[in-house]
């Protein structure tokens, strides 16, 4: 586990792509239950340990996840990262086209699909719809793919992965969203790249970023950057 963070009340560490954050029905081991035993033994803390999920990341994303260490955190965290306005967050998308404008903000509602779990993008209201909104902007790109900074305004179900493929902006991998082929472990090029927040108790200023994936394109496209 990839600790990029950690103080007495917070712990933020960079998921691997394919890790769960949560347990589900597969039964694999998620990334809460790593972070305690990361606690227990670093600390040597007898008995359980805290550790609160704050939020999610889809099990093919990468990139940061923020967990509370104490009560205190935990609750103070949630509202701050339900709020959106008191938390940025910004992902890496590669995408498969580049996108129309080299920066813009997509506004949308979106529907969400339980069965198949999806969300569909519209361009005007319907029932039963959310808005959302997000800010991109082109950063690089490759022979073939193109990297998207996206900071988020809302948090809707699968919003980046739905808006961007409605904008004809399909993330690497994501077959879901309409990629014509599947990465091969299984991920889709989406990365939670930054958290720049308040800290919840003592007020000072968090800004932290997660290393991008070591898959060769990620590679490939970050050195573009340096």
């Amino acid at each position: 586990m990839n600790v990029i963070y950690e103080d007495n009340h917070i712990l933020i560490v960079a998921k691997k792509a394919g890790e769960i954050v949560q347990g589900d029905k597969t039964g694999d081991t998620p990334l809460s239950d790593m972070a305690k035993a990361y606690v227990k033994e670093k600390y040597h803390r007898p008995g359980n340990v805290f550790v609160g999920v704050v939020h999610r990341l889809d099990r093919p994303v990468s990139g940061l996840v923020c967990f509370a260490r104490t009560s205190k955190a935990l609750s103070r965290l949630c509202a701050m990262f339900a709020s959106h306005e008191q938390v940025r967050k910004t992902y890496w998308a590669l995408v498969c086209k580049r996108p129309p404008q080299d920066e813009g903000t997509l506004v949308n509602w979106l529907t969400r699909d339980t069965r198949r779990n999806m969300a569909k993008a519209y361009d005007h209201e319907v029932p039963h719809s959310k808005k959302a909104v997000l800010d991109y902007r082109l950063l690089a790109t490759t022979d073939r793919y193109f990297l998207l900074e996206v900071n988020l305004h809302t948090g809707r179900h699968h919003q980046i992965r739905c808006q961007l493929a409605h904008m004809g902006c399909i993330i690497k991998g994501d077959l879901k969203y309409g990629a014509p082929r599947s990465n091969p472990d299984g991920s889709i090029s989406l990365h939670a790249r930054r958290i720049c927040m308040e800290h919840p108790v003592s007020h000072q200023l968090i800004d932290v970023i997660a290393p991008v994936p070591e898959e060769p394109v990620w590679q490939s496209v970050a050195s573009r950057l340096s």
